[in-house]
């Protein structure tokens, strides 16, 4: 999957660039290497190394390759139908695709030469694995799970008098009559969570409350009011955490050696940033990277939008 900035392309036009892309790569592929030919449109062959290289990219099991072939030879075949009208109507040739061409292209060879690099970093020892699982107690063996009660209400909406109130509240029942009174809009829900799925300042402050405490969680657009109904252990064992363990310690080594690469390649580099726009030149420091290994490369967890309710809602998933 190619990384692509959230831009206004036409979808038209970035269908033709991602077919034009891929016809090119099989294009010369199939020069190198040739391969039996199955279906010809317009002169044009499509051969057994394109379907195959289809199947591999797809998460079909094996035993459905015999009807995923047939959907995906025609997939190819709409494709490269679409590449020879775009060409034929000189699409291919417009500042817009050449543009989106030319990052695609240096977007993949900079992903499989990552993919390169770190497909031979080795997977975390044992020894690595238990280590992480004893430091980490309240993600695993000391794991506790809680039975919450929340309120959410906008950030604007908790200003000092309620903090005040909620300071010396006796229950969270109170709040929401305070809340009613006062038309302030809100939501309230009950869920389960676990140390494991909360940050742990988070946790803390629910491990030190006491019987229908309310407490203020702070996040981007919401403030929480928590109470905890009830606590109890979790555990985790050993053998069950460590296939996540696992690849926690490889996408952290993942992260290590294409940081320390791209560290390495900008130290051999000559580098001059040249017309910056004034917003570009105020930033000094405050540089945000977008991730250059595809993370489905990598095989690491796909990154997800920001979900509306936020952390306590939907929980972290092994907040390390």
């Amino acid at each position: 999957m190619l990384l692509i900035d959230r831009v206004k392309i036409s979808p038209l036009i970035l269908i033709v660039v991602l077919s034009l892309f891929l016809m090119a790569c099989q294009k010369e592929n199939n020069q190198k290497k040739g391969g039996q030919a199955l279906i010809s449109i317009n002169g044009k062959e499509i051969t057994t190394l394109q379907l195959n290289d289809e199947l591999k990219r797809s998460n079909f099991r094996i035993d459905q390759y015999g009807v995923a072939s047939k959907q995906l030879l025609e997939n190819l075949v709409a494709r490269q139908l679409i590449v020879d009208e775009a060409i034929r109507t000189k699409l291919d040739r417009s500042p817009d695709v050449m543009r989106a061409r030319e990052r695609a292209n240096a977007q993949v060879i900079a992903q499989f030469y990552l993919q390169e690099l770190v497909s031979k970093i080795p997977k975390p020892s044992k020894s690595e694995i238990e280590e992480y699982f004893y430091q980490h107690p309240q993600h695993y063996g000391g794991r506790k799970q809680f039975e919450l009660e929340m309120i959410r209400i906008a950030k604007n909406e908790l200003n000092d008098e309620l903090k005040e109130f909620v300071r010396n509240v006796k229950s969270l029942n109170d709040v929401i009559v305070y809340l009613n009174k006062r038309d302030i809009l809100f939501i309230r829900n009950e869920m389960v969570r676990s140390t494991a799925d909360l940050p742990d300042a988070v946790v803390a402050k629910l491990l030190e409350s006491k019987k229908d405490q309310v407490i203020i969680i702070p996040e981007s657009e919401f403030f929480y009011l928590l109470t905890v109904n009830r606590e109890k252990d979790s555990p985790i064992l050993l053998d069950l955490a460590a296939p996540q363990i696992e690849k926690l310690l490889m996408n952290q080594k993942y992260k290590q050696a294409t940081d320390s690469e791209i560290i390495r390649l900008r130290s051999l580099a000559k580098i001059e940033y040249l017309n910056l726009p004034a917003s570009v030149n105020n930033g000094e420091n405050k540089i945000y990277r977008q991730p250059i290994l595809d993370p489905a490369i990598a095989n690491n967890p796909s990154l997800s939008e920001p979900s509306p309710g936020g952390l306590i809602e939907h929980g972290t998933n092994n907040v390390q």
